[in-house]
């Protein structure tokens, strides 16, 4: 009977084919809308939330900053040379704290031009860093990182990234062969590679593309570049000197976390008298708050798209309030040769579930293309989750079969005699 009455619901949809489809389209757009709004949002968060992670939940981060101009000191700017951020100082302030198996790991970002025999790459991204360093940071190292004992001699190793090595020795393999840092050879150790885009969006929203910086000894840039560097603007030129870029504090328990950031912020603050030339971010919490966000931002999406699933619910009771006006004869005469309201209110049913169900499918189809088309079009990561999918298509069905009830219902509560004599 179930299979009977869906080839009947089939049939009557097919007498109005521009009408049902013109149905359909409601649901269609609906459920397509839940999914493809869910994917791009929840792809865009995961890579941001990827970024934040690779930062270390256990970690703290100690960051120089330039001042504002108004907390830039007279004597500073008198001799054209601005001295700001972290120091050695900050940096033995830290590892006196003593904290149990913690690692601190110092940087200074310098920029510099490369050479290898006639190719050229200008102002690339200097990490002047220890040993330590791939254990605070995530590094896809093929060869190796430069070792204590380099360190200690100040020796002129260096690890690079794929893009600098696709562009200063093309085909060829780096390791063991010598590249000029400005002034200076260095022997090429290990290749950093994060895979086909390397491109990162730090907390600073500063985008750098990880694979085009290059690691050397801390104790290599303080012998060969110093800690004053000369930046060139258009029309003017300044000196600044920052002895530390960045502190890396990693700690053992992300319990641990909170409670060192407040004691980090504390010891800085004495240090540097209060002026904003540095700023502590913990990952941790930026984390936990870009979490809460994401949770946020895909309900608003989720909630936005729904409005469309609701559009297609009313369009499916408006259309099924028609075809019952439309066929109240039909119904008279069901009931008279013996049909009951059960069988009645199944019918119509049948024919909302129809129209629900093809929509939901269709929906689907769409939804999970538009998000394909997106990431290959623009560029963007997304995401699709099933459970999007099986939320969007259960709700697409659910909202076509309650709005269904109420023509179903109706059709069934006519009194026979009277749906015979409709005109």
């Amino acid at each position: 009977m179930l299979f009977a009455t869906y080839r009947l619901a089939l049939r009557n949809l097919l007498l109005h084919k521009l009408r049902s489809v013109l149905t359909l389209l409601g649901t269609i757009l609906g459920v397509a809308s839940v999914i493809a709004m869910l994917s791009i949002g929840e792809g865009s968060k995961k890579e941001a939330l990827e970024q934040i992670r690779k930062l270390g939940s256990a970690n703290v981060i100690v960051r120089s900053v330039k001042p504002q101009t108004n907390e830039i000191p007279s004597s500073t700017t008198s001799t054209n040379v601005l001295a700001y951020g972290l120091s050695f100082a900050d940096l033995r302030a830290l590892e006196s704290l003593r904290l149990d198996q913690s690692t601190v790991v110092p940087a200074v970002f310098h920029k510099k031009n490369l050479q290898h025999a006639k190719r050229n790459v200008k102002g690339a991204r200097i990490v002047a860093t220890t040993e330590r360093l791939p254990d605070v940071k995530e590094l896809p190292l093929r060869g190796r990182f430069f070792n204590a004992d380099e360190v200690a001699r100040s020796a002129n190793v260096i690890v690079i990234g794929q893009s600098i090595a696709t562009d200063l020795f093309g085909f060829d393999d780096p390791l063991g062969q010598s590249l000029l840092v400005g002034d200076d050879a260095y022997r090429v150790v290990g290749v950093v590679s994060y895979g086909d885009s390397g491109t990162a969006r730090t907390i600073s929203k500063e985008a750098s593309d990880q694979n085009r910086d290059l690691f050397i000894p801390i104790t290599s840039a303080q012998n060969r570049m110093g800690v004053v560097q000369r930046l060139v603007e258009t029309g003017s030129r300044q000196y600044v000197r920052v002895e530390l870029s960045e502190i890396t504090i990693e700690l053992p328990d992300q319990n641990q976390v909170r409670p060192v950031a407040s004691v980090v912020r504390s010891v800085l603050a004495k240090n540097h008298g209060g002026k904003g030339d540095y700023e502590v971010q913990v990952p941790l919490e930026l984390l936990q708050q870009a979490e809460r966000e994401k949770r946020l931002w895909n309900l608003v999406l989720g909630s936005i798209a729904g409005i469309s699933l609701l559009v297609g619910g009313i369009g499916i009771m408006n259309i099924m309030l028609a075809t019952v006006t439309e066929r109240t004869r039909e119904i008279g005469i069901r009931r008279a040769i013996g049909a009951k309201k059960r069988h009645i209110i199944l019918q119509f049913l049948m024919e909302t579930t129809v129209l629900s169900t093809s929509g939901g499918i269709l929906g689907v189809v769409v939804g999970v293309l538009i998000p394909i088309v997106v990431s290959w079009v623009v560029g963007i990561q997304t995401s699709t989750s099933l459970l999007s999918i099986v939320v969007a298509f259960g709700i697409s069905v659910g909202i076509g079969i309650v709005f269904g009830v109420y023509p179903a219902y109706k059709a069934a509560s006519m009194s026979p005699i009277e749906a015979l004599r409709h005109q």
